[in-house]
């Protein structure tokens, strides 16, 4: 995989060079605004023409880029999207209405997965066609999205004498969803499915249990979701998961189970308490240390990975949900391993007072499931806590590096690096940059943090991850800092994270958008300009605009300023560093 991947980014480099040779045009110099800003464009001569009112679009038959081309040229016909700035184009006298955009596609049998090509090219002419190549269905995808963009105004008009070539410079563009916390309706997933495909995110990491909850009804394990879910009208069924699945691919979007385990698992035992450790017990009891605690956060329990009909019930869910999902990585979570809790246990004790460890344990618990996993032609993630953590974890002997993928949570850069050093592919998702929930005070009750005049200090208002991850801040995230070039190959991506402690539909849209947008663009094409310098101030117009159009489109996302500010460029920027 990783010779294919460099492969088709010196094709693609080839492409770059051999289709672009002027310098590209800015695009807040004539006000065209694409999320992601497309890694390359020429527009010698800015003009614009009309959309025929016949517009149609010309694509070779495939099931999902079908779907793709019918909901793209319905938007395009009918969204009408009027720019907080007018453009201020002239019409070109020379160019015709335009009447047809013709997609081709290079390998129209590539399947949706990690690494695969998403580059295209698109050419709008003055003679009213446009065209739009691509290397796969995939790609064709993102062309479309972006052709979808350009269009505006009532009557709709559209650049003219343009062309771009795209490709994501990383291959893995993700958002995390935590749906055992709280619910979300299947309609809330699509919605921000729908949304990540406008944005050119490819991934979404559906983390479905954890120690609240059990939505996932599995087939051969009916007992999980019915007494583990938080009701009967708050499960995934079957054909929940099938239709969220089906929907994914229509937008271009992989769909990547996690059941955690063996934490975070409290929920299995109201279906099964034998096989869980310290469920229902109160996480961080009177007098306990923090190094002692049953629980990182309430809601405890953990799989005994010493009784044998742990793995009984455990196979029987992996091997459900490698057949209802046909993503090739699962994600097995063990992140978060509470000491205390397995302490707790008398069978595990007993291990332990005999010369056990608690890496142990968990090394049992791995080369069990881990093989089983790999037996049905898996590529495992786990957290980085399997390899980093401080008192709990697996010696990289049992981790083979060619089926295991690393996903990095803590400690910025620092961690992605021990990761990419020790030789694995990672997926950064640091929560000091990426975790969206984070900034919102914590749900613990008889807090004292909150008192902050008693304590006389600002505490972070008790978010343990704060403060609040602004736009900003997500956008300037560089996740290859200080890698070596053979280091940066192993980093797949990233992704944006909302666990949803303090979450559920109401908020979901505001939380993700548009500060996931902001992720999107860093790892499509970057958050530098051609001279290598940080974008973030160009950026701000665009996203604004993108904002606005998102809403439109559905999307309930955020302001990141006043309108002011848009009606006024420049206006709202700062000239010197503001201590």
């Amino acid at each position: 995989m990783a010779l294919q991947w460099k492969t088709q980014n010196f094709t693609n480099l080839l492409l770059f060079f051999s289709f672009f040779f002027t310098s590209p045009i800015s695009s807040l110099q004539f006000s065209i605004n694409v999320w992601p800003k497309p890694r390359a464009f020429n527009w010698p001569h800015p003009q614009a023409t009309l959309l025929s009112p016949n517009f149609t679009i010309i694509s070779p038959h495939r099931h999902y880029l079908s779907s793709a081309v019918h909901r793209h040229l319905r938007r395009i016909l009918t969204e009408n999207h009027s720019p907080l700035l007018d453009p201020s184009l002239n019409i070109s006298s020379s160019a015709v209405p335009l009447q047809k955009l013709v997609v081709k596609v290079a390998d129209l049998s590539a399947p949706l997965q990690n690494g695969v090509n998403e580059s295209y090219t698109l050419d709008i002419s003055v003679t009213g066609s446009a065209s739009l190549v691509a290397a796969t269905a995939w790609g064709a995808m993102r062309g479309l999205e972006t052709f979808s963009q350009l269009v505006w105004g009532d009557p709709l008009r559209v650049p003219v004498g343009f062309s771009l070539w795209d490709a994501p410079l990383f291959q893995h563009r993700g958002l995390m969803l935590d749906t055992s916390r709280n619910y979300y309706g299947v309609e809330d997933i699509l919605r921000t499915i729908e949304a990540m495909s406008m944005n050119k995110l490819n991934v979404f990491h559906w983390h479905i249990t954890d120690s609240h909850s059990f939505p996932l009804v599995v087939p051969s394990e009916p007992e999980l979701a019915a007494k583990g879910a938080y009701g009967d009208d708050m499960q995934y069924s079957p054909e929940d998961v099938r239709r969220i699945i089906k929907f994914g691919m229509e937008h271009g979007v992989r769909v990547l189970p996690e059941i955690d385990s063996p934490g975070h698992t409290g929920s299995w035992a109201l279906a099964y308490p034998e096989i869980v450790s310290c469920a229902n017990m109160f996480w961080l009891p009177a007098g306990y240390q923090w190094e002692d605690r049953l629980a990182s956060e309430p809601g405890t329990g953990h799989l005994n990975p010493l009784n044998p009909k742990t793995y009984k019930v455990l196979k029987n869910v992996i091997r459900d949900v490698t057949t209802l999902f046909p993503e090739s990585f699962y994600h097995s979570g063990v992140d978060e391993i509470a000491p205390g809790c397995w302490k707790a246990d008398p069978v595990i004790k007993s291990f332990l007072s005999n010369g056990g460890t608690l890496s142990e344990v968990l090394e049992i618990f791995v080369n069990t499931t881990f093989p089983y996993i790999r037996s049905l032609n898996r590529t495992v993630v786990y957290w980085e806590d399997i390899l980093l953590d401080d008192t709990v974890k697996v010696r990289p002997e049992f981790l083979p590096r060619e089926h295991i993928i690393l996903q990095t949570w803590n400690n910025g850069v620092n961690n992605t690096k021990r990761i990419v050093s020790s030789g694995y592919r990672v997926i950064v998702s640091s929560s000091e940059y990426y975790y969206l929930d984070c900034g919102h005070g914590d749900f613990l009750g008889n807090n004292s943090l909150y008192d902050e005049q008693a304590n006389g200090e600002y505490k972070n208002g008790g978010s343990w991850c704060g403060p609040f991850k602004t736009w900003q801040t997500v956008y300037d995230y560089d996740i290859t800092y200080g890698l070596s070039e053979e280091e940066a190959k192993l980093v797949l991506g990233g992704e944006v994270a909302l666990w949803s402690e303090q979450a559920d539909p109401t908020v979901l849209d505001a939380r993700l958008w548009p500060r996931a947008s902001a992720m999107a663009e860093a790892l499509w094409s970057g958050n530098r300009d051609e001279t290598g310098k940080k974008r973030y101030a160009e950026a701000t117009d665009r996203l604004n605009e993108w904002r606005y159009r998102m809403l439109n489109r559905g999307i309930g996302a955020e302001p990141i300023q006043p309108l002011w500010c848009v009606r006024n460029p420049g206006m709202c920027n700062t000239v010197q560093e503001i201590q």
